[in-house]
């Protein structure tokens, strides 16, 4: 497996536009270190140089090792590399003929925040831009609501 096919080239976007609306729940000061190719972002925390995931798409920010080194290392153990680069999801796709351009990710007709699954039926190519704004702001709205609460309408601005 080659990492760099699950996850988008970072050059020539503009991540602190894409990442704005998503502080809170970013860390005030981080690094953008990867982003997978649903737009999921992992990000090291300047204070202590931790490894967070942001799953967009589910509107969650996880701590998932101390570092980056740590992070290197869980990748490689159960099924992280699966569920934090998505590559099952992805293989997919490809498989039906997605491709990306160089400025989208795949994204979700419906969020699974809103109950939205996890296959390709439910994904399509999506601008960056487009793609981060909205899922910033359904997050937004449904950030405090417990699991399970049925949503009847999200405002998109």
């Amino acid at each position: 497996m080659n990492i760099n096919d699950y996850l988008i080239d970072q050059n020539g976007k503009d991540w602190a536009a894409f990442l704005r609306d998503w502080m809170p729940p970013l860390p005030s000061n981080f690094t953008l270190w990867l982003v997978n190719r649903f737009g999921d972002a992992f990000v090291v925390s300047d204070d202590d140089g931790s490894v967070h995931m942001l799953d967009v798409g589910a509107g969650t920010l996880t701590r998932v090792a101390e570092n980056r080194s740590h992070f290197a290392d869980l990748l490689d153990t159960d099924d992280n590399a699966h569920n934090w680069l998505m590559i099952p999801l992805v293989d997919e796709c490809q498989n039906a003929g997605m491709s990306l351009g160089p400025s989208q990710c795949y994204g979700f007709k419906i969020p699974p925040v809103l109950g939205g699954k996890y296959e390709p039926a439910n994904v399509e190519p999506t601008d960056l831009a487009v793609h981060y704004s909205l899922l910033a702001d359904i997050y937004k709205q449904t950030k405090g609501l417990p699991d399970g609460t049925p949503i009847k309408a999200v405002v998109v601005e």
